[in-house]
């Protein structure tokens, strides 16, 4: 029996602590891991929680991160409540196992402290493992802070496992901005989020030998599209049971999530999308504008798999000009970002103006002018009715300006 862990009302928790402390309270049947930078604290922390004797299951420390996305699934497969943690070069190499855990509709758990890829090597965060996981079949769930990365941790439990889902998710918060970064957390208690979590209900369990199952099967040309056509349309109709928990979320903490977040978009005529902590910064810039009698918005993405077609054009219907904000080397194309808010808006017959930033690889800083500026781009953009800067450029780069197109 797992002893009880005492909790403030208010814990000062850096985003890392708080994902633990949520993993240790979705209690949890297995954890596999794997360290790597940032997210090491998260399992590292779990595993003290499990030796310390705060919570009861198995920690598997396994040879690489392949390894731990397998041990999940396996474990999955036999009917646990699963998670683990990693980053960057570790998430590069989950990847193949990212594609079976969605196949095999195993609700895994993955928290991630988004990092740069390499080469060249580094540490800091980005979003290049967040882009490249994005089309593996998870749901992807996005924190601005360490509150919300805590939040979102439980949450993910309660939408992954859901009956009518079934399907993996990651948590994502930007490694060291987030991961690393203190703030005042307010969580649940132990029993609280136990309740809010739930029982694991396991579905076609390998150990069910009365009812034999077969995981991971070969199906070629006769089956397979219509298995991934199921497994699409599970995870686009997943955005219900999103919404719902997080409706249940509100109501038992009064902490409010949507799918898409909304700030001062009501009147705007310019906006950014971004996702991560660049929204909180963008908020500010926006308030700078406004007092300058410029309307300026955000929309930061909340939930990037699946994606809020419907919720984006709403909120960027009035909008005349767009920045999209893309943390990740575009590796010869536009934005992720730009690519899908692009497509959009123009699918549903709009045509503001939108133009894709990229900003803040490899953990470059970017600041509150640098955000004021891009707003400045916008309006002009915005009441001249014409694009007037390049569709892409690079923010905060040493050297020459680098734009294209």
């Amino acid at each position: 029996m797992a002893k009880k862990y005492e909790l403030n009302e208010i814990e000062v928790w850096d985003g890392n602590t708080a994902v633990s402390h949520a993993l240790r309270q979705a209690r949890i049947d297995v954890v596999a891991a794997y360290p790597i930078t940032p997210s090491t604290p998260i399992v590292q922390n779990y595993s003290k929680f499990l030796a310390d004797g705060y919570i009861d299951g198995e920690f598997i420390m396994v040879e690489s991160e392949h390894s731990a996305m397998s041990g999940c699934v396996a474990a999955g497969a036999a009917g646990a409540r699963t998670a683990t943690a990693t980053s960057s070069q570790g998430f590069a190499l989950m990847v193949e196992v990212l594609y079976q855990a969605s196949g095999m509709r195993i609700p895994v758990v993955l928290t991630v402290a988004d990092r740069a890829l390499a080469a060249p090597l580094n540490v800091n965060g980005d979003h290049s493992d967040m882009y490249l996981g994005r089309d593996a079949g998870w749901i992807n769930l996005c924190a601005y802070n360490p509150q919300e990365a805590y939040d979102l941790t439980l949450m993910a439990f309660k939408i992954a496992e859901d009956l009518d889902v079934r399907l993996p998710a990651m948590v994502h918060q930007d490694g060291f901005i987030c991961s690393h970064t203190a703030q005042n957390v307010r969580p649940l208690s132990d029993a609280e989020a136990a309740k809010f979590v739930g029982e694991y209900k396991p579905v076609n369990s390998m150990l069910d030998i009365s009812n034999p199952v077969t995981h991971g099967v070969q199906t070629e040309e006769d089956w397979h599209f219509e298995h991934k056509a199921r497994q699409h349309n599970d995870l686009m109709n997943s955005k219900n049971v999103i919404k719902r928990v997080f409706d249940e979320f509100k109501t038992l903490t009064n902490r409010e999530y949507n799918l898409v977040d909304n700030y001062k978009l009501e009147d705007a005529d310019i906006a950014i999308v971004a996702i991560g902590t660049t929204v909180e910064s963008a908020r500010i810039a926006a308030d700078k504008l406004r007092d300058e009698g410029i309307k300026a918005g955000v929309l930061g993405i909340r939930v990037l798999r699946p994606f809020p077609f419907e919720e984006i054009v709403n909120a960027l219907s009035n909008v005349k000009a767009i920045a999209t904000m893309d943390r990740s080397a575009p590796g010869g194309t536009f934005g992720m970002l730009f690519n899908e808010i692009s497509g959009a808006m123009i699918g549903s017959g709009k045509s503001p103006i939108i133009l894709n930033y990229i900003y803040g690889l490899g953990g470059r800083d970017t600041t509150i002018e640098q955000l004021i500026e891009i707003y400045r781009q916008l309006d002009d953009c915005a009441r001249s009715n014409q694009r007037k800067y390049p569709l892409q450029q690079f923010i905060g780069l040493r050297g020459p300006k680098l734009s294209f197109f």
